[in-house]
Protein backbone atom coordinates (compact mmCIF):
# COMPACT_ATOMS: atom_id res chain seq x y z
CA UNK A 1 0.00 0.00 0.00
CA UNK A 2 1.30 3.44 -0.49
CA UNK A 3 1.31 6.51 1.52
CA UNK A 4 -1.04 8.26 -0.70
CA UNK A 5 -3.44 4.50 -0.46
CA UNK A 6 -2.77 5.23 3.65
CA UNK A 7 -3.68 8.47 3.89
CA UNK A 8 -6.64 8.01 1.74
CA UNK A 9 -7.78 5.15 4.01
CA UNK A 10 -7.06 7.59 7.37
CA UNK A 11 -9.23 10.04 5.75
CA UNK A 12 -11.93 8.25 4.66
CA UNK A 13 -12.40 6.01 7.95
CA UNK A 14 -11.74 8.97 10.11
CA UNK A 15 -12.76 12.25 9.00
CA UNK A 16 -16.26 10.13 7.18
CA UNK A 17 -14.69 11.39 3.27
CA UNK A 18 -15.80 9.62 0.48
CA UNK A 19 -12.62 8.33 -1.20
CA UNK A 20 -13.00 10.18 -4.95
CA UNK A 21 -13.12 13.25 -2.12
CA UNK A 22 -9.56 12.50 -1.29
CA UNK A 23 -7.62 12.78 -4.46
CA UNK A 24 -4.29 14.43 -4.42
CA UNK A 25 -5.06 17.56 -5.28
CA UNK A 26 -7.45 17.64 -2.98
CA UNK A 27 -7.45 21.11 -0.87
CA UNK A 28 -7.10 19.72 2.80
CA UNK A 29 -9.43 22.72 3.97
CA UNK A 30 -12.30 21.95 1.38
CA UNK A 31 -12.21 18.57 2.81
CA UNK A 32 -13.28 19.81 6.50
CA UNK A 33 -10.14 20.46 8.12
CA UNK A 34 -9.21 23.15 10.09
CA UNK A 35 -5.67 23.55 12.07
CA UNK A 36 -7.08 21.25 14.90
CA UNK A 37 -7.81 18.41 12.38
CA UNK A 38 -4.62 18.25 10.87
CA UNK A 39 -3.01 18.34 14.24
CA UNK A 40 -5.22 15.31 14.80
CA UNK A 41 -4.01 13.78 11.44
CA UNK A 42 -0.68 13.84 13.08
CA UNK A 43 -1.16 12.03 15.35
CA UNK A 44 -2.94 9.39 13.46
CA UNK A 45 0.11 9.66 10.80
CA UNK A 46 2.42 8.82 13.83
CA UNK A 47 0.43 5.75 15.19
CA UNK A 48 -0.03 4.86 11.30
CA UNK A 49 3.14 4.65 10.10
CA UNK A 50 5.07 4.10 12.95
CA UNK A 51 6.60 7.53 12.91
CA UNK A 52 7.72 9.90 15.59
CA UNK A 53 7.22 13.78 14.78
CA UNK A 54 9.25 16.15 15.91
CA UNK A 55 8.79 20.34 15.83
CA UNK A 56 5.53 21.79 15.07
CA UNK A 57 3.36 20.79 12.29
CA UNK A 58 3.97 21.96 9.19
CA UNK A 59 2.33 25.20 8.04
CA UNK A 60 2.16 24.35 4.35
CA UNK A 61 0.58 21.60 4.19
CA UNK A 62 -2.18 22.55 1.84
CA UNK A 63 -3.21 19.58 -0.43
CA UNK A 64 -3.01 15.53 0.21
CA UNK A 65 -0.30 15.58 -1.90
CA UNK A 66 1.65 17.87 0.83
CA UNK A 67 0.76 15.22 3.52
CA UNK A 68 2.34 12.70 1.67
CA UNK A 69 5.28 14.44 0.17
CA UNK A 70 5.67 15.09 4.24
CA UNK A 71 5.02 11.60 5.24
CA UNK A 72 7.51 10.63 3.20
CA UNK A 73 9.97 12.71 4.15
CA UNK A 74 9.62 11.99 7.39
CA UNK A 75 9.96 7.93 6.54
CA UNK A 76 13.35 8.83 4.41
CA UNK A 77 14.88 10.22 7.57
CA UNK A 78 13.74 7.90 9.68
CA UNK A 79 15.27 5.36 7.51
CA UNK A 80 18.43 7.04 6.85
CA UNK A 81 18.92 7.42 10.77
CA UNK A 82 18.04 3.65 11.40
CA UNK A 83 21.11 2.99 8.84
CA UNK A 84 23.26 5.47 10.13
CA UNK A 85 22.95 3.98 13.74
CA UNK A 86 23.51 0.51 12.48
CA UNK A 87 26.71 1.71 10.66
CA UNK A 88 27.83 3.34 13.68
CA UNK A 89 27.41 0.11 16.03
CA UNK A 90 29.00 -1.69 13.77
CA UNK A 91 31.53 0.60 13.42
CA UNK A 92 32.49 0.35 17.39
CA UNK A 93 32.01 -3.90 16.85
Amino acid sequence: MTTLQTLQDILVRDYRLAHDQVAPEAVLSSLGLDSLSVLELMFKIEDRFLLKITGDTPTDLVTVSDVVVYIDGLLASQTALAVAAQTSVRATM
